[in-house]
């Protein structure tokens, strides 16, 4: 089982327009249509998705990857490694036993944070409305539940350029509402780096790597890996 204690070194994914005939800003011109399944894909891209197409199988959403129509936000593996090297600081003073692999997080856990990022069908940036987090009421974007019913806000910023409003780049974001009673508080936003990734089972749209930790909130992470520990899950 590969170990979450080996260094990562990254480029950064730039924010940049998503554009039909390219998908990294930060390495050239490519076709966004990839000739396999979404987990293919994160398996073809190792440099960013090497964890994350492990925890899609410690989660056992295999199937799920290979053969259901899913639009996937990809974390990129720098969020699995902050995420488990915080778990690890905060068991070690709080007495428990740290983490040496992907594996030891109980299955239910990475499920319950993976799936964060799946959404039923196949939908790419044009399909999502405008987004305005200064201008909410506005252009709001959506609200989506995620595959297992998380409620998040996905939505599409539209760039300024040259000082006008809304005529630059658009920029998909993927948002994490922390309590459906108050939907339009405290979310923590994310940016989407690369964008319309096409699979042949549905699309995926890459994180920028300053999505800090996997799971959005590392803190509930944590206490869902405790409450396992002790109960002997």
């Amino acid at each position: 089982m590969r170990t979450i204690l080996y260094p990562i070194i990254a480029l950064l994914l730039v924010c940049s327009a998503c554009g039909k005939d390219k998908y990294y800003q930060d390495s050239g011109t490519h076709e966004p249509a990839f000739n396999g399944t979404s987990l293919d894909y994160l398996d073809a891209v190792p440099f960013y998705f090497d964890s994350v197409a492990t925890i899609v199988r410690l989660a056992g959403m295999e199937e799920v990857f290979n053969a259901d129509t899913l639009t996937f936000f990809a974390p990129t593996d720098r969020s699995v490694l902050r995420l488990m090297q915080l778990l690890n600081e905060q068991l070690y003073m709080q007495g428990y036993d740290t983490l040496k692999t992907l594996a030891d997080v109980p299955r239910p856990v990475w499920q319950k944070y993976l799936q964060m990022y799946m959404f039923h069908g196949r939908n790419e940036l044009k399909d999502y409305p405008q987004i305005d987090y200064d201008l909410l009421n506005t252009y709001p974007g959506q609200g989506y539940l995620s595959w297992f019913g998380t409620p998040m806000n996905i939505g599409v910023v539209f760039n300024t350029d040259n000082g006008v409003k809304y005529v630059g780049y658009r920029q998909l974001t993927l948002a994490w509402i922390p309590d459906p009673a108050r939907p339009r508080d405290n979310w923590t936003i994310e940016y989407v780096a690369s964008c319309n990734i096409t699979t042949s089972n549905g699309v995926v749209h890459a994180l920028n790597t300053n999505h800090y930790y996997f799971g959005f909130d590392p803190y509930l992470f944590l206490a869902d890996v405790i409450s396992y520990m002790e109960n002997g899950g």
